[in-house]
């Protein structure tokens, strides 16, 4: 059995959703752990696994938002697996977080692991068809919120906002919303 897909599956039973949408694509994600050949992999034509980050300063009264590139949203820092993080999806947002806001990053330490899951549908563009992301997410702290920059091969800019501001920022978008309200709960507890 190969164990990075061992640690995955181990991740998926234990996450409680919070709402039914929530808990809909968790049982997706379940499934596709066990279907697709390689989870971890965008060579997978129909699915593959993406772990992003709500990034929070030290104090927990800010997050970082970026406009996506090529999506022309406001959305958490994250991204693909590669194959480094070895099946460890918190390694796979790390990463991203660190990437695309150039903070050192650590895992937030009193946030569940994974805090929130989500599927979402990548749009067809030229080069790609379209696809299902099954984003694992977590909550991180920027050990050094003052380095805050934007990477443009991933976004046209990042800001430090509060949390009302950011949820403004992401609209009406359900997921992302729930996402940054569990961050702020978090985040805000002492």
């Amino acid at each position: 059995m190969n164990a990075s897909l061992d640690s995955l599956r181990a991740l998926l039973s234990h996450h409680v959703p919070a709402d039914e949408r929530e808990r809909e694509d968790l049982e997706r994600m379940r499934r596709f752990a066990e279907e697709l050949e390689q989870p971890f992999s965008r060579a997978q034509p129909r699915a593959h696994f993406t772990g992003s980050a709500v990034v929070v300063d030290p104090a927990g009264a800010r997050v970082v938002l970026l406009l996506h590139g090529k999506l022309k949203r406001w959305l958490q820092p994250g991204g693909h697996a590669e194959e480094a993080d070895a099946g460890r999806m918190e390694d796979s947002a790390l990463r991203e977080a660190r990437e695309e806001t150039g903070c050192r990053v650590v895992l937030h330490p009193r946030a569940p692991r994974p805090l929130d899951v989500d599927v979402h549908t990548i749009p067809a563009r030229k080069d790609e068809a379209e696809h299902q992301h099954l984003d694992v997410r977590y909550l991180v702290v920027a050990e050094n919120p003052e380095a805050l920059v934007h990477d443009p091969n991933e976004s046209t800019g990042a800001q430090w906002l509060t949390w009302d501001e950011a949820l403004a920022r992401v609209g009406e978008d359900a997921p992302l919303r729930r996402l940054l309200e569990k961050a702020r709960a978090v985040a805000r507890a002492q």
